[in-house]
Order: C-alpha cells, then sequence, then structure tokens
C-alpha cells in the first residue's frame, strides 16, 4: 500500500524533524497543509534539503490568493530545492475563507479552477503560457533549470471539478471523504474524465484522520471535537451526506490494528491510490501500527 503522512509542523525545525521520522518508518511521503501557519512549499523546500529519500505533498494551497505564474514559480523552485519529489497539491479553499478572510469574490469557482489551470499547467510542464481567460490570463515564461513537472493534484469534490480535473491535471486529493463515496462518486467520475481525454491513470490521493486504538467510542468522541469544523463546511458536508455519515467523526480511521488496516485496505479497493494519515490520537501506537502496513 501507497502511506504517506500529514504533518502539522510549527516551526521550521519541526518539519524537518517530522519529514525526518516519516523517512525514517518507510512513509512513501510527507504533506503540509497551507491554512494560517508556515508556508507550505517553504517548509517544504528546507525539509526536502536535508531529508533525502521521501516525497512531499501540499493538500492543498488555496489558489484565489496567489497567481498560478507565481505559484508555478515556487513550485519550481521546490522541485529544484527537493530533487523533483514535490507533488503540488491545490484547491479553491471555502468561501467564507476566501470572502470573510481574504475579502476575495467567491464567484464561479469552477470558471476560477478552469482558469487557474489554464495558466498553471502549461507553466510546470513547459515553462511557458499564453492564456486569457475573463478572471485570470498569462502570457509568460519562466526559467528555472534542472526541475522535472511536479505532479498537480486537485481537491475536486464536486461533479464539475472532478471533470475538469480528469480533463487536464494529474489528479485528485480528498479530505474527509469516506470508502463509500470514494468508489462510487470520486474514482469513477476522475477515471472517466481522464479517460475520456485520453489521459493517465489519475492519481486519487485520500487523506484522514487515523488513531489506532483500543478505546474506538472514545476516540471517535474525540475526532467529533477535534474536526467539528469541517463538517460545517458545504464541499465537505456534501461528502459527509453522501457517505451517510453525521461528522466527521463517522468517517475518520479508528480501531484497534487489524480494524485500521482494514479500513485503509477498503479505500483502496474502493479506488484510492495513495492515503495519507493524519494522525490525532495515540500517535506512537498509530505510527508503528502504520509503517507496519509498509
Amino acid at each position: 500500500m501507497n502511506l504517506s503522512l500529514f504533518a502539522s509542523p510549527n516551526s521550521i525545525d519541526d518539519a524537518v524533524v517530522q519529514a525526518r521520522e516519516a523517512a525514517d518508518r518507510g512513509f512513501g511521503s510527507l504533506w503540509l497543509s497551507q491554512i494560517f501557519s508556515l508556508d507550505a512549499l517553504t517548509a517544504i523546500a528546507v525539509a526536502g534539503r536535508e531529508v533525502p529519500g521521501i516525497g512531499f505533498g501540499t493538500a492543498v494551497i488555496p489558489t484565489y490568493p496567489r497567481h498560478p505564474m507565481m505559484l508555478a514559480a515556487q513550485a519550481l523552485t521546490t522541485q529544484a530545492a527537493t530533487g523533483n519529489r514535490l507533488t503540488l497539491g491545490i484547491g479553491l479553499s471555502h468561501q467564507v475563507v476566501i470572502e470573510q478572510m481574504f475579502g476575495m469574490s467567491f464567484d464561479k469557482p469552477v470558471r476560477h479552477m478552469r482558469e487557474y489551470l489554464d495558466v498553471l499547467m502549461p507553466l510546470v510542464r513547459t515553462r511557458k503560457v499564453a492564456a486569457k481567460g475573463e478572471t485570470i490570463s498569462a502570457t509568460a515564461a519562466l526559467d528555472i533549470a534542472g526541475t522535472e513537472p511536479p505532479p498537480v493534484v486537485v481537491a475536486a469534490l464536486g461533479p464539475q471539478m472532478l471533470r475538469l480535473v480528469g480533463r487536464v491535471a494529474d489528479g485528485t486529493v480528498t479530505w474527509m471523504v469516506g470508502a463509500k463515496t470514494l468508489g462510487s462518486h470520486i474514482a469513477p467520475r476522475i477515471r472517466e474524465a481522464a479517460d475520456e481525454a485520453g489521459r493517465g491513470e489519475p492519481r486519487v490521493v485520500v487523506a484522514l484522520p487515523v488513531a489506532v486504538t483500543d478505546d474506538e467510542a472514545a476516540t471517535r468522541a474525540q475526532a467529533a471535537e477535534l474536526f467539528q469544523v469541517y463538517g460545517g463546511l458545504p464541499s465537505y458536508r456534501a461528502m459527509l451526506d453522501r457517505e451517510g455519515a453525521g461528522g466527521p467523526a463517522d468517517v475518520a480511521i479508528v480501531g484497534d490494528e487489524a480494524s485500521v488496516r482494514g479500513q485503509i485496505e477498503d479505500l483502496f479497493a474502493q479506488g484510492a491510490t495513495e492515503f495519507v494519515a493524519a494522525p490525532f490520537a495515540e500517535r506512537e501506537r498509530t505510527l508503528d501500527a502504520l509503517a507496519n502496513q509498509l
């Protein structure tokens, strides 16, 4: 199984420590989110220079605050720093974040992502672009030597986004999506779009909270408290409703070693190509159990 870890470093030094720990335990990649802490790509560039033998990913960098040309330059620079070990994960974020925190319009998000990818994908793949959109345009070239194009995965949950991403990007990365929804909605839709576009098999990166424990009820109650906010965000709420889940705790991977292994195997059976574990309780036991599955 292709298993990776989510990291939540509180400093650059901590990012290096968590990357080294993940590499030493044999995980394939370390993924960082871009929320309101460290800049994920900067932290990855530093950690990647310090720690060999492990991939890195972002899940995800919000698109609205960064012009795609600037993000392409930063991603390619991070590729240079890490020796081409980056997967660039991007996403819309959420209306409440974009409008209330950044003060930007969240109007027509699918159009926004289509135009964003029209600029980003040529730049990371060929280093040049000429694209004219209603809201995003670029005619430019980048000169960043010694780098390979990083795979670009997009946080796509709705049907329109999955069709778009399947046609033009390298795959999707999900959060708070359970196995049933993965197998009935996410994986088949993106694969159908990729096949229609004559593209290769898309990556389906699935990230969920994980805890290996003997007290499943108490640990799920802890998950309900820790991850409550995601149940109120419309895009995640729609996926939880598809799953028939009451809240984020119902899709968290929780149980003893055998149960957790079975739940992760089910995700791969439903179409995941990579699982990114976000340990939230009994960390050492959880990491040991996950490492034993590698």
